[in-house]
This record gives C-alpha cells, structure tokens and sequence, in this order.
C-alpha cells in the first residue's frame, strides 16, 4: 500500500499553485483590509519609542534587503497587540509583511500581492490550527510567523511546492519555544515576530540552495506537532483546502489590547460618552475621584491573560510589552481619556497618577457564560475542541479546570467553511459613582473581531485605524482597489503607507 502523501507535501502542492482567480471576492476583500489594517499597525509601531529602537538596530521597513525590511515589518506590527489575527493565530505580522517586502522588491502587481497574502494566510493559520490545543497561542505561538513568513516569500518569488516543502520542514525543525517570562519581563517582546519571521527567510534561502529536510517533520511521532500540541489536530492542516478559507475568520484590531481587552474598553468607551452626555461640564465628564468601582465581568480567556500581565505589573514602570494586556489600565485609560491609543503605551501618559489611581479601583470577575461562548466560537479556540472531537474536553479541563470544561457541553461537528466565524471575547463593564449612579454597557464580540458587523463594515473599521495613525485617505484608497493595480502602483502605495513615518 502507498504511504499517505506527508502533509506539508499536500498542503505546499495546493498553496503553491493557488491563483488569484481561485480566490473567491469576500475573500480578496478581506485580505486588502487585512493589508490596510496591517500597515496601521506598523505605522504604530514606528511612532512608539521601542519601534525606533527597532530601526535603529535592524533599519528601516523600506530598506532594499527585502529579507531584512520582512523582518522589520514584522516587528513594528506585532508587539502593540495591533496584529489582526484569525483562527488560528496572529497572522499579518507575516503574512502582510513578508509579501509586502517582496512585492516592492520582485515588483509585483496588486493580484500577485493579495494572493500571496491570502496563501501565507492559509498556510500559517492551518498550521496553527493543528497546534493550537497546546502550550502556546496568540504572539507566543511564533510557529504562526514560521510558516507565513515561508509562504509570504514563496508564493511572492513564485517557487516550486518541493521548495515550499522543503523551506518549512527546515523552518519547523527548530521552531521557537517562547518563555513567557521573557516575553512580558521587558522588551524581549518586540522580536517575537522579527525572529520566527528571520529564520523562515534563512529557511527559505537554504532551500533554494537545496537544503533538504524531513517532509514529515510535522506530523512524525517526533515531529513539530508532537512537541507543540498536547492534542495533535494534524487534519486541520489540510481540511477542505480551497473550500474553507481561514481567511474568513480574521478579525481585526482598532486599537491596541490584548485578548478581551478590545471588548472591556468597546463598553468603558460607551459608558464614558453616557456619562458625558449627563455631566454639567463637557471640559470633565469624568473624574477619577468621582468614580468608586469598575467591575468587568469576562471569559476565562481573558482572566487568565490579566493574571499573565498582574505578574509584571509595576505601575507607571509596567513594561511597555505588558500594559496592553492589562485591563484596568486600558479601561481606565479609556474612561478618562476617551480613548486608547499608541499614545497611551508610552509617557507621559504612562506617568499619569489619575490613571493608576482609577485602575486600581478596576475589578474582574469571570462570567461563566461569557466563557462558555468563548469555547463555543470559531476563535480563538471553539474550532479546535470541535476537530477535536472526544479528545477536546481532557484539554481544556488542564487548560481552565473541570468547571469551566463542563461549560464545553456536547461540541458541534467541525465547520464545513468559515464564511460565518464568530470571535467571542466579551466582556460586561459596570461604573459605579460616589453618587449612587451606575451605568452598565456589555458587547460580546468587540468591535473589530469576526462576526456579522466586521464581515459588513471591515473596510470602514481598517480605514478609520489607519487615518488615525496619520495616514493619508488616498493610501487606503488605493488598496481597496488594489487588484487592479500595476507593479509601479504597488510600490508606489507601499511608500506612501510607510514613507511618510
């Protein structure tokens, strides 16, 4: 009997090939925002302090090595928790950037571009997938940068499914293994895209030389999968290729925060315009000092986030990599300021008492239902228990403890495709005054994330994100209409993106 074709044989076959005609309009639609979105989120990353560590170390995202300017692209937008990111993992810090780089460098046209993003998409978020019942997830899933960066080059350079294969068996032969404590204890985080990103480009520059590597390196009884997930989903790598696009399950960040961050500061941001809509001075519709309690009600997901980032947390010295992940400062930023920007990531917002002062008042507590939704969307987890089957419940009950695993319940038959995806990471934010006013405001899938009101509005949500980063609206106007652009347009709108930063 013939042995089964090794699964990176048969997924780098199909995403070498793929073409843009094969891709269906809500698809290339999602990836040219996923592009916009992308460029904000490195916009950001310049204006920060530590982006400009980052240039002054590595150079800057224009620079001619396309390889290298991969590599600085793919830091500038991660570490701000400004990523998008889809089930599985948080794709764009390589999927966008590496195609981007080598775009403007191969001088490729706007369908060439769109179509290596949507196979780096595809490629890194299966791969993901298949490990995602393990120990790392979001940004400390580097193995996500690994592969898109692999499939960014190779589909943007046009190389051959054996050098694909070949390029990503190398690459996943000595993934990192990110160590948490580094990671949020100081500014180690702003390489946690540069670096998987940097060896998927030396991974490819030996292939092409002809550097071989175990073609089941993946799915081998030492292989990645053995080593990354405690349960191995290794089908998700290769299910329903061309019918069920990853790509529809991207979600998009507005504004800088971590895992039910985003939610928590949609309501602090709705309750702050009610209590400006009240007060009798527009000047200063909130004063800390009027406020006596926060409560945010919220998933599993997002507790176990906040407990991560309390760890690290040192006031007006948190390090800038954690205070993203923090909900109350984010929260307590947004009731005061009415806002959360890269702005307030750095000083002397940072330095600003009234701000620590209200975040201390900030108490979460866990609302078992809001869990169970979360176990139950696509993202970031409910689409792995459900190809997981009766394996699933053994690993979320290590994961969150054998209560919130009750909440799981009978899952559902895998998706048959994506095109409907929801991201549950809700969040209840309840303010109470020294008054005796309350106001309570919940959203259960923040502003941004897969679901119906991002599938209808996406383009308006990434512009906004941009235009807010300085960008210019011509820019954003010029990828909506990207397919129909040359290869002069493309790196013409690449510089505009950047150049101005």
């Amino acid at each position: 009997m013939k042995a089964p074709e090794p699964l990176l044989g048969e997924l780098t076959r199909w995403a070498a090939t793929l073409r843009f005609e094969d891709l269906p309009r809500r698809v290339t639609d999602l990836a040219k925002s996923q592009l916009v979105s992308q460029l904000a989120a490195i916009r950001a990353g310049l204006a920060h302090p530590l982006g400009g560590k980052l240039v002054r170390a590595f150079g800057g995202p224009l620079q001619p090595d396309p390889a290298r300017a991969a590599c600085v692209l793919a830091g500038l937008g991660s570490w701000l928790n400004l990523d998008d990111t889809a089930y599985a993992g948080h794709l764009s810090n390589s999927t966008v950037a590496v195609p981007l780089a080598y775009a403007r460098e191969r001088r490729a046209d706007g369908r060439a571009l769109l179509t290596a993003v949507v196979a780096a998409n595809e490629c890194a978020a299966r791969v993901t997938a298949a490990a995602t019942l393990g120990p790392f997830r979001g940004q400390t899933a580097a193995h996500t940068s690994l592969v898109g960066g692999v499939a960014g080059r190779l589909h943007g350079t046009g190389a051959a499914a054996p050098e694909w294969a070949r390029a990503l068996g190398l690459a996943l032969t000595m993934p990192p293994w990110t160590l948490m404590h580094g990671f949020l204890g100081g500014e180690a985080r702003v390489l946690s895209a540069f670096t998987p990103v940097r060896m998927a480009m030396d991974a490819c520059d030996a292939a092409g030389a002809g550097v071989t590597s175990a073609p089941d390196v993946l799915e081998h009884p030492q292989g990645f999968l053995a080593q990354f997930a405690a349960v191995p989903l290794p089908e998700a790598v290769t299910t329903g290729l061309g019918s069920r696009w990853h790509t529809d399950t991207l979600s998009f960040k507005v504004r800088p925060g971590g895992p039910g961050v985003d939610s928590a500061v949609d309501c602090a941001l709705e309750i702050r315009r009610r209590l400006a809509d009240a007060a009798e001075s527009a000047a200063d519709p909130v004063r800390p000092e009027d406020i006596t309690e926060v409560i945010v009600e919220t998933s599993f997901y997002t507790m176990h986030a906040e407990r991560l980032a309390r760890a690290h947390d040192e006031g007006p010295r948190t390090p800038a990599s954690v205070l993203p992940l923090s909900v109350p400062y984010a929260v307590a930023t947004a009731l005061i300021e009415g806002a959360l920007t890269v702005a307030d990531f750095t000083a002397p917002a940072t330095d600003d008492s009234r701000r620590w002062r209200l975040a201390e008042r900030v108490r979460l507590m866990e609302d078992p239902l809001m869990t169970r939704d979360l176990w139950h969307s696509e993202a970031p987890f409910g689409e792995a228990l459900r190809q997981a089957a009766d394996r699933g419940p053994a690993w979320l009950r290590a994961f969150a403890g054998p209560d919130r695993a009750a909440l799981l319940g009978r899952t559902a038959a895998p998706a048959a495709d994506f095109r409907y995806a929801t991201k549950h990471t809700g969040a209840r934010v309840t303010v109470r005054l020294a008054d005796g006013r309350s106001f309570c405001v919940r959203r259960d899938i923040p502003l941004g994330a897969a679901g119906p009101d991002t599938r209808a509005r996406h383009r308006d949500l990434v512009r906004e994100k941009f235009l807010a980063t300085g960008g210019k609206n011509e820019v954003v106007e010029g990828f909506e209409s990207l397919e129909e652009a040359g290869p002069d347009r493309v790196a013409e709108l690449v510089e505009a993106a950047l150049g101005d930063r």
